[in-house]
């Protein structure tokens, strides 16, 4: 089975400090990249995080701090996995959730302005999980018959996640080999960042999804309320949602004009 795409697209994998998306950095990252004409490219870096890898951390990914003292930050390397991955669509394991939205955070600290407009994203876990719901060695086994050697390194869960894909559409009728499809399909609840905070309603407008404004739309709270768009900039937020806040300000003022 060979992926129908349009587009390259581009599975891959972050090791990392922990699971805020805000405060944790990559440690490695793995890309799988796969054009419609079948070709393959793989590409693996080691990430210097700028902060200790907690004992426990390194216990899962066996990273140490030793591993990556010498290697580069994600700041020296972001043009580099920018170029790789500029004209693809995304593609995971738990992706939507974690690897895309940090992997998003590192790219705005480095100053490198990426978004997933016009870019389809496919969460392989959802897929997955929809249908069996399982983890990603067992989905490696129960697809593939393979067993998964070396879980929790960047590039053998990189290719173990293209492999059950293919798998997955070969099993499943109901799954149509298209990356639209299959995104929309591998998707949740959507939302306008990749966090959660700001949510559309049925209508397709912006929402906030937490606190005291809750349900509400953001456009009114920023109108009634102009100080909440300072305090969310200056607070703990990750940088995509504040770069999404900032957008709807932007046009909320365009429009006036």
């Amino acid at each position: 089975m060979q992926l129908n795409l349009t587009k390259p697209i581009c599975f891959f994998d972050l090791e990392t400090t922990g699971v805020n998306i805000t405060t944790d950095r990559i440690v490695e990252i793995s890309i799988l990249k796969v054009h419609p004409n079948g070709k393959e490219e793989t590409k693996t870096w080691r990430v210097n995080p700028e902060m200790l890898i907690p004992k426990e951390v390194t216990a899962i990914h066996g990273i140490s701090d030793a591993d990556v003292t010498d290697k580069p930050t994600f700041k020296e390397l972001a043009k580099e996995v920018y170029n790789m991955i500029k004209d693809s669509d995304l593609g995971g394991f738990n992706s939507n959730r974690f690897d895309i939205p940090l992997l998003v955070e590192e790219m705005l600290r480095a100053e490198v302005d990426f978004d997933m407009k016009n870019r389809q994203a496919i969460d392989v876990q959802t897929i997955f999980h929809k249908m069996e719901q399982r983890t990603l060695s067992a989905a490696y086994k129960f697809y593939c018959d393979k067993d998964l050697d070396n879980a929790h390194s960047a590039e053998a869960d990189t290719v173990a996640t293209y492999e059950v894909l293919k798998a997955q559409l070969e099993k499943y009728d109901a799954l149509e080999n298209d990356a639209k499809f299959l995104a929309e399909f591998s998707s949740r609840k959507k939302f306008a960042d990749f966090a959660g905070f700001i949510a559309y309603n049925k209508k397709g407008e912006e929402c906030f999804s937490f606190g005291k404004h809750k349900g509400k739309l953001v456009t009114e709270v920023l109108e009634k309320e102009p100080g909440y768009f300072g305090w969310l900039l200056n607070a703990d937020f990750p940088l995509y949602t504040k770069k999404v806040l900032t957008a709807i300000k932007l046009r909320q003022f365009n429009n006036k004009f």
